[in-house]
């Protein structure tokens, strides 16, 4: 693969455009301008793919920085930033110049296979590998437009691109999706040399039609809260025929690398400071989900570190931060989890279990697993051993209790992303068979015409997403759990009996030890049925297509919620101001709100700098300010 890389920038060096093997050097210069690049389109094609993997530079400021953080898929790490609504534009920036180039490259595809085809020059697979690079620029345009907003649908051919707004853009994807697959010929045949420009596919075109619908089913299902007729319309159609992805021969995913380039693991080996932490969000839906024990799960190191069912922790008042709608705010896990969903351990490390070929031992402050507690007055008045733990730090500003809680913020006490996802001996997915069975379930949730039943569709989303990480040995004992995550949720279709208000919870004062019970409220979610109902099927297919499409797609994450709310996101702490999020306060943490939570990504300023009237436009088209708390036209307002 990094050889196809080379020779791609080889020929894109001779060109004028130089797209993304070339640094990015004049700010004031717009990255949608048009360009007359004439060279064999899989190469364009090859470029655009495997850009959109994001170097490591780019990938810590727009994947980890932006999409993991709106998705709540792994902690706030830098300062809590954009989760306090934040935004740094040099992060946007380049993101913003990276996705032009792509989208560059493929347009600059379709327009040399057109060519082509004009002058009589094209080969036999010319006509699908435009077809190929229409399907691809419908995701790239969805990528871009899911984190900014209004973008050009005729960009590159002009030097002045006008910006549409999100449903013009969702409107144009769609119809792309539709008509290019359908024009792809299954029976054409491509030599090798071709086959190895595609790093998904291998140009396998009954494989790329497959994506189309699925993709095509994905966009389409963005619309369901505004738009639903034309939802129900472009669904209904992209489902009709069966074909798309169900299977995990057919998973949209492209091979890491083990170096510095485009290729390299999304999540950076390489970043010593970047524990990647989880979430709270993914905690609290995991934790007593599903009804598989950890007792079932871990070998016999770990069995006296497992803690009752009906055990809470650990009370630490002065040292967690407990302004903040998360169920577990002001209390520490003292072992791990009597029950948990098993592909939890498979994507998170146990703090402690560092001989674990997993674990992902890069740096010092990932294997110290002790942190000390100290009082108002700065005392230390205990150490806390995080060794078979299981914790996770809620984002936001956590005031003066953020330099009492060593541990807390110290890496290896909580539970880290495993060095399966960090060490380049992956394949980056962009779509799972999961995604397509979960968008099935919801689709005839919703009473549209679905080729598999709800449940059904439902319950092999679940099965498929097992299948991937492993843990099909607990399918049958998951599926049919009755048992509530600590938001309320729980997974057995046929269950939808909401859970009593209140649990009854052991623990302890964490300084003196003193025994206690409390009744645990689960978290209101006012964003979703003003917050009345928190295991309906549509509350369950988000959650389970939430933990299925972690650790890959938190963009996905980010999105539904966006949409619908779902599945619970706790707000961020907020024992100290959040500047930036000035709706959220220490009087109405307990209510949640989308003024309370990211929803867009910030156009870098080089766009105005480069083009000052399409900046306008994209605000106009926007509907608000350009601002990180202003929604998209998809997404719940």
């Amino acid at each position: 693969m990094k050889s196809i890389l080379k020779k791609s920038c080889i020929v894109l060096l001779a060109t004028s455009m130089l797209a993304s093997c070339k640094k990015f050097n004049d700010v004031n210069t717009d990255p949608f301008a048009a360009n007359g690049d004439q060279v064999q389109t899989e190469y364009f094609i090859n470029n655009a793919i495997i850009g959109a993997q994001q170097d490591p530079g780019l990938s810590e400021r727009m994947f980890i920085l932006y999409w993991v953080v709106g998705g709540h898929s792994l902690q706030d790490e830098d300062g809590d930033t954009f989760s306090q609504g934040s935004f740094v534009d040099d992060w946007a920036s380049e993101y913003y110049r990276q996705s032009s180039q792509w989208q560059n490259n493929i347009n600059t595809a379709i327009q040399v296979g057109t060519d082509q085809i004009a002058k009589g020059t094209s080969k036999p697979y010319t006509q699908n590998l435009i077809q190929v690079a229409r399907i691809w620029r419908a995701y790239l345009m969805s990528e871009f437009s899911d984190t900014f907003g209004p973008m050009p649908t005729d960009a590159f051919q002009g030097t002045n691109p006008q910006f549409k707004d999100v449903k013009t853009v969702y409107y144009f994807a769609l119809g792309e999706l539709k008509d290019a697959s359908s024009k792809l010929d299954l029976n054409v045949t491509n030599p090798s040399q071709v086959k190895s420009e595609d790093p998904a596919y291998n140009y396998d075109y009954a494989k790329w039609r497959k994506f189309a619908n699925s993709l095509r089913m994905r966009l389409a299902m963005r619309l369901s809260e505004v738009d639903a007729s034309k939802a129900k319309t472009e669904f209904e159609d992209a489902a009709k025929n069966s074909d798309f992805i169900t299977d995990a021969t057919d998973i949209f995913s492209v091979t890491e690398s083990h170096g510095w380039d485009a290729l390299a693991s999304v999540f950076r080996r390489e970043s010593s400071w970047m524990g990647l932490p989880i979430s709270a969000t993914y905690n609290n839906l995991a934790v007593g989900l599903g009804g598989v024990k950890s007792a079932d799960q871990l070998s016999a190191t770990f069995q006296s570190a497992i803690k009752p069912a009906n055990w809470l922790g650990q009370r630490y008042t002065d040292q967690f931060a407990t302004k903040t709608n998360d169920p577990m705010a002001g209390y520490w896990l003292n072992g791990l989890p009597n029950t948990i969903d098993p592909r939890a351990y498979k994507i998170y490390s146990i703090p402690g279990n560092t001989t674990d070929i997993n674990y992902p031992s890069i740096s010092t402050s990932f294997t110290t697993s002790k942190g000390d507690l100290k009082n108002t007055a700065g005392t230390v008045v205990k150490t806390l051993d995080a060794k078979y733990t299981w914790n996770a730090k809620v984002d936001g500003n956590w005031g003066p209790k953020a330099s009492r809680n060593a541990a807390i913020t110290t890496n290896g006490c909580k539970p880290l992303l495993n060095l399966l996802y960090r060490s380049g001996n992956n394949r980056r997915v962009f779509f799972g068979p999961w995604e397509t069975y979960f968008l099935l379930a919801e689709a005839a949730e919703r009473g549209w015409t679905s080729p598999v039943a709800a449940k059904t569709a439902y319950e092999t989303g679940i099965a498929k997403s097992f299948e991937y990480f492993g843990t099909t040995a607990n399918l049958s004992t998951y599926l049919a759990s009755t048992d509530y995550n600590r938001v309320g949720t729980s997974v057995n279709w046929d269950n939808t009996t909401e859970p009593a208000a209140t649990h009854t919870m052991n623990y302890e004062d964490g300084i003196t030890g003193a025994a206690g019970t409390v009744d645990v409220a689960y978290p209101k979610n006012d964003l979703y049925k003003s917050g009345t109902v928190r295991n309906d099927h549509l509350t369950k297919i988000i959650t389970q297509k939430y933990l299925a499409q972690l650790p890959w797609l938190p963009l996905e994450t980010w999105s539904d919620h966006r949409r619908l709310g779902l599945p619970f996101f706790e707000n961020p702490a907020v024992e100290d101001i959040l500047t930036d999020l000035p709706a959220l306060t220490g009087s109405n943490y307990m209510t949640s709100s989308i003024q309370f939570l990211p929803q867009r990504v910030k156009y870098p300023s080089n766009l105005r700098n480069s083009n000052a009237a399409g900046y306008n436009t994209a605000v106009s088209a926007l509907g608000g300010a350009d601002a990180v708390l202003t929604p998209l036209w998809w997404a719940k307002h």
